[in-house]
């Protein structure tokens, strides 16, 4: 893009994406039910943990008292303005890099656990992020997610096949119909606890949740957890579209 125009343009993408996108991001997040979800899902967390994809930080306060470091990278320097905030007034002591989770620049084998929360969705490079999680993950360590993704019923999926160009545009490259656990598991990971349920009120196509734990697939715990929990699928949320 060359030109006045497109100097405009690209102020108007840059001033959507560094200013409203996450401001909207940070009020919509913040509201029930997503603060009870966090608090159950990262109470398991523990040792040294690295958050890929923190965001404005709504994570932080429901992470349990046990952990020993918390390092934490987003890509967007919008999110890690407000995430500061957070950071600030927060017992945790935080690590905050602005950086992507497709090139992470810690050494390998150097987390207990990594967590990500609505996060895969929106990674253009999902696969090579999926890599580098693996690769600083300490042998027997965690990998917690909470994302969303394509559903396993056909009409779900034919809307969420439909609107991803559109969701991709308003919400900063998000794909609503990304098969989360396949991607997680080509990348050399092995998932170990899994859950699958519609977000109440929330249309179908846009609230089909995955939950989960994974763990390297040659990693040393493997062979004490077994296999995958059985699936639970909560038939829940609104609309299908």
């Amino acid at each position: 893009i060359r030109g006045k125009a497109g100097k405009e343009i690209v102020g108007t993408v840059g001033l959507y994406t560094r200013i409203l996108f996450p401001r909207g991001v940070d009020w919509l997040m913040s509201r029930p039910p997503f603060p009870e979800i966090r608090q159950a899902f990262l109470a398991g967390v523990a040792g040294d943990v690295l958050e890929v994809g923190f965001g404005t930080g709504l994570n932080l306060p429901y992470y349990p008292d046990g952990i020993r470091t918390l390092t934490a990278v987003d890509p967007n320097p919008g999110m890690n303005s407000l995430a500061q905030k957070r950071i600030k007034h927060s017992p945790v002591t935080v690590k905050s890099y602005v950086l992507n989770g497709e090139q992470l620049p810690m050494s390998d084998n150097s987390f207990d656990t990594v967590v990500s929360t609505w996060t895969l969705c929106s990674i253009r490079n999902v696969e090579q992020a999926l890599g580098e999680i693996r690769r600083v993950l300490k042998p027997d360590g965690r990998f917690f997610f909470i994302e969303h993704g394509l559903s396993d019923e056909p009409k779900v999926r034919r809307w969420q096949h439909l609107l991803t160009p559109f969701q991709k545009i308003y919400a900063d490259g998000c794909h609503l119909n990304r098969d989360i656990p396949k991607i997680i598991e080509g990348q050399g990971l092995t998932i170990v606890q899994f859950e699958q349920f519609y977000l109440d009120g929330a249309p179908k196509s846009q609230g089909c949740m995955y939950r989960g734990v994974a763990a390297k697939s040659d990693g040393p715990g493997i062979s004490s957890l077994g296999t995958a929990a059985p699936l639970s699928t909560t038939h829940k949320g609104g609309p299908q579209a």
